[in-house]
This record gives C-alpha cells, sequence and structure tokens, in this order.
C-alpha cells in the first residue's frame, strides 16, 4: 500500500510536470499575454487540462492509500517537489502577478497611491500591457502588508515582465513549501502532508500563478504553529500579517478568538498590537488612510460574479443574497462550536467558498491547508471538492 501511495505521488509529480511542459510552446494560451486575452492553439490547453485531471485523480488515489499511514519523508519529498515543479513555467493563466507588479510601480516608482490611482493613468509604464484589462481602471484591493511589500519588490524587478513573474512565482512556491512544512509540524501526518502538498489545483496556480493568497495561507499556517508550541506573541504577530495581506483571515481569527475566550486559553495581544501598528502606520506614512479604500473595489467585486461561483450555478444575484445570508447563519454556529471548545476554520473556509460570488481557482488555498491540519472529515470533504470542481476553470480553451 505505501509502495502504490508513492507511485501515485510520483504520478502527480510527472503529470503536474506534464502541465508545464506543454505551457512553454510559443503558440500556448496557458501565458497570459496582451492583457490577459491570449491568442494561440487550444491543443496545449487541452493537453494541461488532461494532466491536471489525471494527476487530481492519482492526488485522491494517493489520499486513499495513506489514510492508514505512511512513510513521512517519501510524502513530504514528493509534496515539496510537487509544488515547486511550475516554478519551471512561465507564468500560467492568470495575470494578477503582473497586476501586483503594476501596483508596485505605481507606489514605488511614480511615487503615487495605489489606492487612490489605477493603472490605467500610467499607460505608458512598462508593466501596464501586462495588467488584466479588468484591471486597468481599479485601485488596488489588497491589503496594506502586500503593498508594502510590492514597492521594494517592483524596484528590484525594473521594467521586466519576466524578472515580475518569476519574483511572485517564487514566493508563492516558497510560502507552499512553508505550508507543507508547517503542516508536517503541526500533525506528523504523512495523510495532512498529502493532502496540502500533492494537490495539483496548488502548485499549478501558486508556484506556476504567483497568486499571492499563498502568502495569506503560509502566515496563517504559521500563526497556528506558533501558537501550538506556545509562543504567542509570534502567532499574533502572523495573524496581524495574514490579515493585511488579505482580509480573509479575519473570519479565522474571529473563531479562534471564541475558541480562547470559551476555552480561557491563555493569549497574548502584543504580538498582534506590535505588528498590526507597525504595518499600518507605515501604510498610514505611505498612503494616508487610503488603504482602508481597498474594502470599496472589493465591495464592489461582490456584487459581480465569477461563471464557477456556486452562486451564478444557482441563478444569480438571488442566489448570491441567499448563501450569504445562509453563511452568516453558519459562521454564527461556527463561533458557537468555536466557544465550545473547537474552532473548525477549514469548514469555515469552505463554506466561504460556497458562499462568495466571485470564486476563483487560486481560493482553494483558503480551505485545503487548513482542512489537512484538523480532525474535520467535512471539511476535507469540502476542500477535495471544490479542488477538483475548479480544475477547470480559467484554463483557456
Amino acid at each position: 500500500m505505501r509502495r502504490l501511495a508513492v507511485a501515485a505521488g510520483v504520478g502527480v509529480l510527472a503529470l503536474t510536470a506534464g502541465c508545464v511542459a506543454v505551457s512553454w510552446p510559443h503558440d500556448s494560451k496557458l501565458v497570459p499575454r496582451h492583457g490577459g486575452h491570449p491568442v494561440g492553439a487550444a491543443l496545449w490547453s487541452w493537453l494541461f487540462l488532461g494532466f491536471a485531471c489525471a494527476a487530481f485523480v492519482l492526488y485522491l488515489g494517493g489520499l486513499w492509500l495513506l489514510r492508514r499511514g505512511g512513510g513521512m519523508r517519501l510524502v513530504l519529498a514528493l509534496a515539496l517537489a510537487v509544488q515547486l515543479a511550475p516554478l519551471a513555467a512561465p507564468l500560467l493563466i492568470s495575470t494578477d502577478a503582473w497586476t501586483y507588479w503594476d501596483y508596485g510601480r505605481i507606489a514605488g516608482v511614480h511615487d503615487a497611491n495605489p489606492y487612490v490611482g489605477n493603472p490605467d493613468d500610467f499607460p505608458a509604464d512598462p508593466a501596464f500591457r501586462w495588467v488584466g484589462t479588468g484591471w486597468w481602471d481599479t485601485s488596488s484591493v489588497y491589503g496594506p502588508a502586500f503593498t508594502l511589500a510590492s514597492e521594494p519588490l517592483a524596484l528590484a524587478d525594473d521594467g521586466s515582465a519576466a524578472a515580475a513573474a518569476w519574483t511572485y512565482k517564487a514566493i508563492a512556491a516558497a510560502c507552499m513549501a512553508a505550508v507543507v512544512l508547517l503542516v508536517a509540524r503541526l500533525t506528523g501526518s504523512p495523510f495532512a502532508v498529502a493532502f496540502a502538498g500533492w494537490n495539483p489545483l496548488l502548485a499549478l496556480h501558486m508556484a506556476g500563478g504567483g497568486h499571492n493568497d499563498a502568502w495569506m495561507a503560509a502566515l496563517v499556517l504559521a500563526a497556528l504553529a506558533a501558537a501550538a508550541s506556545g509562543r504567542r506573541q509570534l502567532a499574533g504577530a502572523a495573524w496581524a500579517l495574514a490579515i493585511l495581506v488579505k482580509w480573509v483571515p479575519l473570519l479565522f481569527l474571529g473563531l479562534r478568538a471564541a475558541e480562547a475566550r470559551g476555552t480561557r486559553r491563555e493569549v497574548a495581544h502584543l504580538g498582534f498590537a506590535a505588528a498590526a501598528a507597525g504595518v499600518l502606520g507605515l501604510a498610514t506614512w505611505r498612503y494616508g488612510f487610503h488603504w482602508l479604500d481597498s474594502f470599496g473595489p472589493l465591495a464592489r467585486n461582490a456584487n459581480h460574479e465569477s461563471r464557477f461561483a456556486i452562486p451564478h450555478r444557482l441563478g444569480g444575484h438571488a442566489a448570491a443574497l441567499g448563501l450569504a445570508a445562509l453563511f452568516g447563519l453558519a459562521y454564527l454556529w461556527l463561533l458557537r462550536e468555536a466557544w465550545r471548545g473547537r474552532a473548525r476554520l477549514g469548514l469555515c473556509a469552505g463554506l466561504l467558498l460556497v458562499a462568495t460570488p466571485w470564486l476563483v481557482p487560486w481560493y482553494a488555498v483558503w480551505a485545503v491547508p487548513l482542512a489537512a491540519v484538523e480532525e474535520d472529515a467535512t471539511a476535507k470533504l469540502l476542500a477535495l471538492a471544490f479542488s477538483g470542481y475548479l480544475l477547470r476553470q480559467a484554463i483557456p480553451l
């Protein structure tokens, strides 16, 4: 059984490498050129999808074989290899990494405010033509910690789109490697490591697409690991940074706070406060209080629906409102569960994926690592279901 499980992991790695290979032909549509509207032969995209689906089937098979245990070293090595393999690809499918680059240049090069200015305010900038057209007239939707980090990265990348893509891909890959190692530390379980690390969807969109959701996931796992080892101040700082990269972890922190209060677990607030004060103070110095405006584009996006979002599948705006209300009720129930001693972060993330009207494949990283570290079968099933469901989305066929 263990040998078969390792064979499944090797198969996931080989098929992920196949996805990398078919992204390189000059007429591949998988590289998001021309403002996110690539042209070329659909053959490579179909091959990419076929390899990704086959890898996902082997991933599920490997998990089934590992459900009763396995050898940690090989499972961990394969998990790291799978998550790092798409570093060998060009930027895949999404222009987000180039959008990060452009926002960083707005602040770092043009000394303007990315929470006020838009990419199309600087059409002569070398980053502009690489930004997805849907973001041309949109100010930054990202937290101030991420925006502050994007400035020196933009200066380092100068005017090179290739350097910018590689920078964000490399950081996302490093974050996913950290996620895998943190899952191993938190659980000591080969199954949990494979659950997080053999997932081909995460590899292709993090090391492949360079999305900052990997930063957020790594920081949340770091917060959980620091708390588990008694380093509560460090855990608080990691929570603050995760929230200030992207706002989603606020929901998870609320559950952890309710769990701590309900179980009378000792908590420490200084680390959180110091990290938050440092980042927000620097962000306010750089951008004024306009970093608060990042909620504006998020609110506008909440009124739009992506094609694979569950509310869209169920009928549109009315379904979105209904699912949002149901998520609110579910969150109240999760708060009660947390107060009783069980903060179900993975389930919260999975239910959020059900309710969000804007759903893209890389959002699966919100749920998969958290489900991996918790003994919660429902959370695991939701995370796997969304990983499979989102394989097709965003691939340009």
